[in-house]
């Protein structure tokens, strides 16, 4: 008895406030289900019209935050059914962590997955698109840590450490291409093409000057 008193006057979600737990309070006591039925669904609506940070929630998450608040003691015809009293205080599982040390900490552990999978690669050219795709990856790790006197052999060697020699490419074919620059554009060719000169401002064979008229040529 002294429970359910003492339940009467608490709030048990804060979230929502005293008056929308003396109506969870009010409807759990109507006799009538039909009419506990009723106004629980009218209450839900209720709560996402003074909560609209609610109104992005699921409908069953507010059905059960409505089961909560009525102490799991509210009898009506829901559209979702009761949630279990125990799963309040059950503790989430723990969340086991990757075993072993990592052998760079500025690349992390997702380096070493990638190299392991580029290792697997049986094609030599989609082999070296995966050692440039991690070599861009590592130098931007590398970069944020030391800025000063970095070098392109660096990222080759520790990506020779850590697929213990199973991946290779050429410096020299890496500082030519600048293959390891993320935010340079490359087709990743050993022969590039001149840039055509541009037609802009031609027009007819004929150059548009500033006056906005053509000017002939001269024989």
């Amino acid at each position: 008895m002294k429970e359910q008193e003492k339940h009467k006057h608490s709030v048990i979600l804060k979230e929502y406030g005293k008056n929308i737990q003396k109506l969870v309070d009010y409807i759990t006591n109507v006799p009538d289900k039909a009419k506990r039925t009723e106004q629980s669904y009218t209450l839900v609506e209720l709560m996402k019209q003074l909560n609209p940070q609610l109104k992005i929630e699921n409908d069953q998450k507010l059905w059960d935050d409505l089961f909560i608040m009525s102490n799991f003691q509210l009898d009506v015809d829901s559209p979702f059914p009761m949630p279990e009293k125990e799963l309040l205080g059950k503790k989430p599982l723990t969340i086991g962590y990757p075993e072993g040390e990592v052998k760079f900490k500025h690349y992390g552990r997702n380096i070493e997955k990638l190299i392991e999978r580029a290792i697997e690669i049986q094609n030599d050219e989609e082999q070296e698109t995966a050692i440039i795709y991690i070599g861009q990856l590592m130098r931007s790790f590398h970069s944020t840590w030391n800025r000063e006197n970095f070098d392109d052999g660096i990222i080759i060697d520790d990506i020779k450490t850590l697929s213990k020699g199973k991946l290779h490419i050429d410096l020299e074919k890496v500082k030519e291409n600048s293959l390891f620059e993320t935010n340079m554009r490359r087709d990743f060719k050993t022969n590039s093409q001149p840039d055509q000169p541009s037609n802009s401002g031609r027009r007819g064979g004929k150059r548009r000057n500033n006056g906005g008229n053509y000017k002939k040529r001269r024989n």
